[in-house]
């Protein structure tokens, strides 16, 4: 049964709440969920990683301003929703029951000994790792791929970058967080499981190959060895430290969070993935569609081989998941959409920007099943999955294709998902991995049904949305705040979300339709072909050198 408005007022003014806070790629968000697990109240901000000498980065005061302008922007809506006096407000943060914090995975975070951070915030975006992830893939037998921690910290000891020597932790965005909270230098395992790898049998580093990488160290001049710079990881379910006073001052500056408040281990975008849409057991999986997509699905037996196009990452509470990872979804969609809206208001018109983007997505719905001979390529950065270290957003036509608004939508909607089909290729007709359905969350989402019948067509298979897809990973990391202290001895992750959060929520469920499944496969068969129009524009059409990437737009003509 729905929770009522009164009794969602007295659950957010009671404190019986639990917070999650996830930093994504283009927004950070906070959410306030009750006992019922049902979203009470939720803030946001908006940020943009920016590309600084080639690098693409946020900087650490952006982290803060955003962590807390979505803090604040949620408190605002819980007056706003319920009412609440300020004295009110401050008691029902002072007892919410647990916090988590979540963020994008991998990425290169670097502090010496006094908490100073060595270089600029290298993110996952980044592909000039590729000489230290190949090597590390051959040294372990295992594929590192580039966006990976350590394949950023192998790059920077073969570039012998200064600063290596000085490092004295190396973490991820979440962990960042989550330590300058509470103290605490943890990290849960699924966001650990994409700094380096996890061994399955004890659910932390892989000691052979901890040993191997401190191999191919030896004779240079560091003073530290990898186990010593790297966090404790810790599964879902266990206490991973308190707020502190400074944590609680950090969070909210007005004062009326108070320390103590216990915090679930950090999780990345992937963990918390996987839990807001019920797929952390065997033969499940989900997709992810923002800035970036991947598909992750657990996996009921290890891959028969190593492929660079597939990772090996973890769900939170350890098991092992195959994940098909493409650096660009919906940024070359997002710019679209804001031409149009440049349109609509210079006609001197007006349109919601949610109604313009459903207005859209519906209009694709009408395309010819193929999109009429259209070609979008969305790489706004590299993709290690086609082989490139950089990417130019590109619209491609003939003369004679059916330039039509709906199949220029459909387009860039298939765009979005054509590097994806590549990599989950692999595991469904090589590996025969079987996949019961998969789950879909992120903004690609957000407009009921289509995004959703899109990726079925692509995919080939069953793909559901919960309601609760729009809140995303933020819901994802309260819901393992809330199992943290509310989990009964023995009960697994699994069951918990099994039996409590999702009992008899299956989701609305779409089935591939045979039409869109043979229109995609005509779509990627020009979109495999036509790669190479993308590597000529990454070969001779340079970014214009302003910190911005440039559009190409070829028509044709």
């Amino acid at each position: 049964m729905k929770t009522t408005h009164e009794q969602k007022k007295e659950q957010s003014l009671a404190g019986e709440t639990f917070l999650g806070i996830e930093l994504g790629s283009t927004r950070i968000k906070a959410v306030l969920i009750g006992g019922d697990y049902e979203p009470l109240a939720a803030g946001g901000y908006d940020w943009e990683n920016r590309l600084v000498d080639g690098v693409w980065t946020y900087g650490l005061d952006a982290v803060w301003a955003g962590v807390r302008g979505a803090f604040a922007a949620l408190t605002g809506d819980v007056a706003g929703r319920y009412g609440a006096a300020p004295s009110s407000i401050k008691a029902a943060l002072s007892s919410i029951k647990g916090i988590g914090v979540s963020a994008m995975m991998h990425g290169y975070l670097a502090f010496d000994k006094d908490g100073q951070l060595l270089v600029p915030f290298r993110t996952w975006r980044n592909t000039t790792t590729g000489e230290a992830a190949a090597a590390l893939t051959r040294a372990f037998s295992f594929n590192i791929p580039q966006r990976w921690s350590i394949a950023h910290l192998y790059q920077a000891v073969l570039n012998e970058e200064p600063h290596v020597k000085d490092i004295a932790f190396l973490t991820t965005l979440a962990g960042y967080v989550h330590r300058q909270l509470t103290g605490r230098a943890v990290l849960g395992v699924g966001d650990a499981s994409g700094m380096f790898p996890i061994d399955g049998e004890t659910g932390t580093w892989d000691e052979r190959m901890l040993a191997g990488f401190d191999a191919l160290l030896a004779g240079k001049p560091y003073p530290w060895k990898l186990p010593a710079i790297l966090p404790t990881v810790l599964t879902a379910g266990t206490n991973a430290g308190s707020l502190t006073p400074e944590g609680a001052r950090l969070l909210d500056p007005t004062g009326n969070l108070q320390a103590g408040i216990p915090l679930c281990p950090p999780e990345g975008d992937a963990g918390t993935g996987m839990v807001a849409t019920n797929s952390v057991a065997e033969r499940t999986g989900n997709v992810s569609a923002g800035t970036s997509i991947f598909a992750m699905v657990v996996l009921e037996k290890p891959l028969s081989r190593v492929w660079t196009e597939i990772d090996l990452v973890t769900t939170p509470t350890g098991k092992p998941v195959a994940m098909a990872h493409c650096n660009n979804c919906t940024s070359d969609l997002d710019a679209w959409v804001r031409l149009f809206d440049e349109v609509i208001k210079l006609s001197g018109a007006k349109m919601d920007k949610s109604a313009l983007y459903d207005a859209l997505y519906f209009k694709a719905e009408e395309g010819d099943p193929d999109s009429g001979g259209l070609l979008a390529y969305n790489y706004y950065g590299g993709e290690p999955v086609t082989g490139l270290e950089e990417g130019r957003p590109l619209f491609v036509r003939k003369p004679d294709s059916r330039f039509t608004l709906a199949n220029f939508v459909r387009a860039l909607l298939f765009s979005a998902m054509g590097t994806l089909k590549l990599g989950m290729a692999i595991l469904t007709e090589e590996e025969r991995v079987r996949i019961d359905r998969l789950l879909g969350h992120g903004g690609l989402f957000k407009t009921k049904g289509v995004g959703q019948r899109l990726m079925a067509a692509a995919l080939n298979t069953q793909v559901a949305v919960m309601e609760s897809a729009g809140e995303g990973g933020a819901w994802g990391i309260a819901l393992l705040a809330a199992f943290m202290r509310q989990k009964r001895d023995g009960e697994t992750l699994e069951a918990y979300l099994a039996d409590r959060v999702f009992a008899g929520n299956a989701g609305l469920c779409a089935e591939p339709d045979p039409r869109d499944v043979q229109g995609f496969a005509a779509f990627m068969r020009h979109y495999t072909k036509g790669l190479a129009i993308e590597r000529a524009a990454v070969e001779h059409f340079a970014p214009s050198g302003n910190g911005d990437e440039s559009c190409a737009v070829i028509t044709g003509r």
